[in-house]
């Protein structure tokens, strides 16, 4: 199937949340197949796109085969971990906004998130070291992100997105099937898969959920969770490698970390999380000249004179918010074994 690159380009260019000239320089690199790295905060604030050969020394990343990191056979030290999570009353506050919403159908689901003060004897740069996850990433001592959900991959025309939604404590008894078979987070799941979907569709055709709702396990420093995600997979037009920047901004914020429907949710985040969020739930990902490999910046640490941990969840009409409250202190850890 042949797709006139118009009636794309009228497609990708329409209704934007964040500001598609900033990723221009995706286009350049990727039209000049040039090796590159990006970083792009939550709205598109300060993206950050750079050449391979350019990268300054203060960045280290390790994801999809791809690194700069140093190697290092040091045993990891024992890690000292403490969160100081916001009081339930303040939580409570900002679930009601969201419940607001969600009851007067403003929004189908809402990603509400807040700042945890933590206190550890690791730097940024030793939890990026030490730190076991499938995408990590280390900016200038501002922030480390150890990541387990891939936002897209682009390979040979295809591009693929895998949302992660759903988490339950894994040491519970049947804890997958539990999961699995909650209404609660079946409906915040298949949400988030239309939503994405819907996103592939702004840039590609053929669009097909290739496998639904499947689990995976993640260990943190204290123990591990079980997380559901699926994968969906569109065809891209023949010339997409002159339209990086254009296919990000068209797919961003990330569904998984806003919700549906996305422009007016990202309002509703707004009132309800009163402060701001900034490379947190942005992306950031590799381009090797051909293939792209790109992670949502979850379970992430940033470095504002003292450490504070950004954790959060899905919210639909269903949710308790006891169990929201406890879900995003239970995703503040450090996977260092």
């Amino acid at each position: 199937m042949q797709i006139d690159n118009r009636v794309i380009s009228r497609i990708i260019y329409d209704s934007y949340i964040i500001d598609r000239e900033a990723l221009e320089p995706m286009n350049y690199y990727g039209s000049h197949r040039t090796p590159f790295l990006f970083v792009i905060d939550y709205l598109g604030k300060r993206p950050f796109i750079c050449p391979i050969k350019d990268i300054p020394d203060s960045i280290f990343f390790a994801f999809g085969g791809y690194s700069n990191a140093p190697f290092t056979d040091i045993v990891p030290r024992t890690l000292h971990f403490e969160k100081y999570p916001v009081g339930f009353d303040e939580y409570l506050r900002a679930f009601n906004v969201v419940q607001h919403h969600l009851k007067e159908g403003n929004s189908y689901l809402v990603n509400l998130t807040f700042p945890t003060p933590i206190v550890t004897n690791y730097s940024l740069y030793e939890i990026f070291l030490h730190s076991n996850a499938p995408y990590k990433l280390l900016f200038n001592d501002e922030f480390v992100v150890f990541s387990p959900e891939t936002f897209v991959t682009i390979e040979q025309g295809y591009i693929h997105t895998f949302p992660m939604k759903g988490t339950v404590d894994a040491h519970i008894p049947d804890a997958a099937n539990v999961l699995l078979n909650d209404p609660k987070e079946f409906a915040e799941h298949i949400t988030v898969v239309d939503l994405l979907r819907n996103d592939l569709a702004k840039v590609a055709y053929n669009i097909g959920v290739e496998k639904f709702r499947y689990c995976s396990t993640i260990k943190t420093h204290t123990k591990e969770i079980i997380q559901t995600s699926s994968t969906i997979k569109g065809k891209l037009f023949a010339n997409y490698h002159e339209h990086l920047g254009d296919i990000f901004a068209a797919l961003l914020p990330a569904g998984s970390v806003t919700g549906a429907p996305k422009k007016k949710t990202v309002e509703i985040i707004k009132e309800a999380e009163n402060y701001t969020r900034g490379y947190y739930t942005g992306v950031f990902g590799y381009f090797d000249g051909e293939k792209l490999v790109s992670a949502v910046m979850i379970r992430f640490i940033e470095n504002n004179t003292s450490f504070f941990y950004k954790s959060g969840g899905g919210i639909t009409i269903y949710s308790n918010p006891i169990d929201e409250y406890n879900e995003m202190i239970e995703k503040v850890y450090v996977p260092i074994n």
